[in-house]
């Protein structure tokens, strides 16, 4: 089950706009994201689903033209944090503590680690940490639309920069880093669909250390 969704998933580039995916559906990509596993479960990064038709046509004039910004149903926006600070990773552990209802010494003292360790880094470098951590969440989204049966692309062809400005990412301190068209395929108008999925082969793509 699992290989047939990922072998019938493709980078979609041409969808029906006619074809709203269901809430449903969007909302259980989204569940998936949001249970995706981060650094130290920190959640570095949001999702920004953007359904208004002009702020998507803003966006695909800073994204290279690309239809399935415009074309798709839902616009999944994936945006990073500017930085570590501690309110953010005091609200992550009191989050926690809260939902676990308990206090555990060895976790408290991992906190005390990382206030000591991430808040005084370069900025930059956090940002980068955080922005790999979304695409964990963006590698999650993409396989649990492949189960919905619902078609995406990863894209990062677009200018961040002005991105973040359409969204008024900077007043939130994130940044944008991917985002992820949501839609279905216009399989009549897109080059793509039936083309073979190639992959390097095994042999030449993974190896073992025993």
């Amino acid at each position: 089950m699992l290989f047939e969704k990922l072998n019938w998933r493709y980078a979609t580039k041409k969808m029906d706009p006619s074809k709203p995916v269901p809430q449903e559906k969007v909302d259980n990509i989204l569940e998936a994201v949001r249970l995706a596993p981060t650094s130290s479960g920190l959640q570095p990064f949001e999702v920004i689903v953007v359904k208004n038709k002009e702020i998507k046509e803003k966006i695909r004039a800073i994204a290279w033209d690309q239809s399935q910004v415009t074309d798709c149903s839902h616009l999944l926006v994936f945006a990073a944090w500017d930085n570590y600070t501690e309110e953010r990773i005091n609200m992550m552990f009191d989050l926690v503590n809260e939902e676990r209802g308990f206090k555990n010494e060895g976790w408290e003292a991992y906190r005390q680690k990382l206030l000591a360790g991430y808040p005084p880094r370069d900025p930059e470098e956090n940002f980068e940490h955080a922005a790999r951590q979304a695409y964990i969440g963006l590698g999650l989204a993409l396989t649990a639309a492949a189960f919905e049966g619902v078609d995406s692309t990863p894209m990062e062809g677009f200018d961040p920069a002005m991105l973040d400005e359409i969204l008024n990412l900077k007043e939130r301190h994130l940044r944008s880093v991917a985002i992820m068209p949501l839609g279905y395929r216009d399989s009549d108008k897109d080059w793509l669909v039936n083309l073979k999925k190639v992959r390097r082969p095994k042999e030449g793509f993974i190896s073992e250390i025993e």
